[in-house]
């Protein structure tokens, strides 16, 4: 055990968690910048920036399992959670209607 009080494998799991939240980060900023059907123009027949946020998603979401998978959090206390923040942002989001905010979008093809 660490310093901070956290097994090899704890700290390992927040490490990985860490780490595709900061790629999902990244992919979210060329959206951005450059939009959702945009490029990396150095890699020949590459990813759009949605295919490449989809894939950090993916990621963020496989960390997560693990850290559900041994009960480092709950599952069931995340998706409420979820839930509870949809409902307090929903007034701050002033692009978005009600079916927009909680469910997938058409438009994401």
């Amino acid at each position: 055990m660490g310093f901070n009080g956290l097994t090899d494998g704890e700290a390992e799991r927040l490490a990985l968690l860490m780490e595709e939240m900061g790629e999902a980060q990244q992919a979210i900023g060329k959206i951005l910048r450059h939009g959702y059907r945009s490029f990396d123009p150095t890699k020949r027949n590459g990813p759009s920036n949605r295919d490449a946020l989809v894939r950090e998603l993916g990621d963020v979401q496989a960390a997560m399992l693990l850290l559900f998978a041994r009960r480092d959090v709950s599952a069931d206390a995340v998706h409420e959670r979820a839930h509870e923040k949809i409902g307090k942002v929903r007034k701050y989001m002033h692009h978005q209607d009600d079916k927009e905010t909680c469910r997938p979008s058409e438009k994401a093809k």
